[in-house]
């Protein structure tokens, strides 16, 4: 029974939520990123590279933490710490260690646990995903 609950964890996809717990999307452990409507939306591979619908690089995520467009212009960053900040090094939110998600002044967002904190970061701070 424990082996079946891992292998449900480790191939399941996590929930995004908004601040009033309605389901907004979701970010698969291979990096896709899905629409409320479960159509895919975009992907983040695992060297970091952002993709979105249309499978066009939009996008990279650092080793870092540094994210940066597809023209290589610095936008953001996570710190290690799950603390997001623009291209002026402002602080514009966080993504906690227990997934919840909370903007400069510390509201909450939203939420998504399990998988890295720079996926959940790029899907609500950065406007990669957009349709």
């Amino acid at each position: 029974m424990i082996f079946i609950l891992s292998f449900v964890t480790a191939v399941g996809a996590q929930t995004v939520r908004n601040a009033s717990n309605a389901q907004v999307g979701k970010i698969e452990n291979d990096g896709t990123i899905r629409s409320a409507s479960n159509s895919t939306i975009g992907k983040i591979g695992s060297d970091g590279t952002i993709r979105n619908a249309s499978n066009s690089m939009v996008g990279k995520i650092g080793s870092d933490g540094t994210i940066r467009n597809a023209s290589n212009t610095q936008i953001g960053k996570v710190d290690s710490d799950g603390t997001v900040r623009n291209s002026s090094n402002a602080h514009i939110g966080k993504v906690e260690s227990d997934g919840t998600v909370r903007d400069a002044s510390n509201a909450k967002m939203g939420s998504a646990s399990g998988v890295k904190k720079e996926w959940v970061a790029v899907f609500f701070f950065f406007d990669f995903f957009t349709n």
